[in-house]
């Protein structure tokens, strides 16, 4: 029997092809394979929620490559290779957020499925992610864009709740894989977004829902 999860899936599946995020390889970057996450260990649960926290002071420190790695797998990685599914639900069973990764040295998409970085830009726009002083600085920026072409049959205003929710799960994700390994973060919608969209460049039925700061907290 057809289930309406395998429909929506099917029906979808060229379209979500075809609406993949359109990668800028930035002249001397390469796509950037990331250390197997560990899908182990860390805090227990309960501690973890105890712990979760909103930062506003950031170190400049650089976050390491496995913590990185582990970070974005913990965010919206693929926990059931089998099926593709993610480690944070998602709108009728239809992907339809990216994660673009601002850092020092440009800007990068999350592709999940092979767990790797994809080069976006060389540009170093962590100060255009967010109105507050502290995003400029801090060594991660996670910019959440949502295809609202891949929601078809809402209306505007029904797409940017939709991805909102499914980006609120993804921040969750992030905010007690923080907790759990001793870094600070924030969940922002101060944001100025049309200027953050015109930086990144995104096509006319793309928007960004909210940014999340990540790094180490400043002693």
């Amino acid at each position: 029997m057809l289930t309406r999860r395998k429909a929506s899936a099917g029906v979808l599946a060229s379209a979500a092809i075809a609406a993949a995020p359109p990668v800028t390889v930035a002249q001397g970057l390469t796509p950037r394979d990331l250390p197997p996450a560990r899908s182990d260990g860390g805090q227990p649960l309960m501690t973890a929620l105890k712990l979760r926290r909103s930062t506003r002071e950031y170190s400049d420190r650089p976050l390491p490559p496995q913590i990185l790695s582990d970070l974005l797998w913990a965010a919206f990685g693929v926990n059931r290779p089998t099926s593709g599914d993610r480690t944070a639900p998602y709108w009728r069973h239809i992907m339809v957020i990216d994660i673009y990764v601002a850092m020092a040295d440009g800007v990068w998409i999350y592709e999940p499925k092979a767990h790797r970085l994809l080069p976006y830009s060389k540009d170093d726009i962590r100060a255009q992610t967010g109105l507050q002083d502290f995003v400029a600085t801090a060594p991660l920026n996670l910019v959440y864009v949502a295809h609202g072409e891949r929601m078809t049959e809402l209306s505007s205003e029904e797409r940017r709740l939709y991805a909102s929710v499914d980006s609120a799960f993804i921040g969750q994700n992030v905010y007690l894989f923080c907790a759990s390994e001793g870094l600070a973060t924030v969940f922002r919608g101060a944001v100025d977004y049309p200027k953050l969209t015109q930086n990144l460049r995104l096509p006319d039925q793309q928007f960004v829902t909210f940014a999340q700061t990540v790094g180490y907290p400043r002693a």
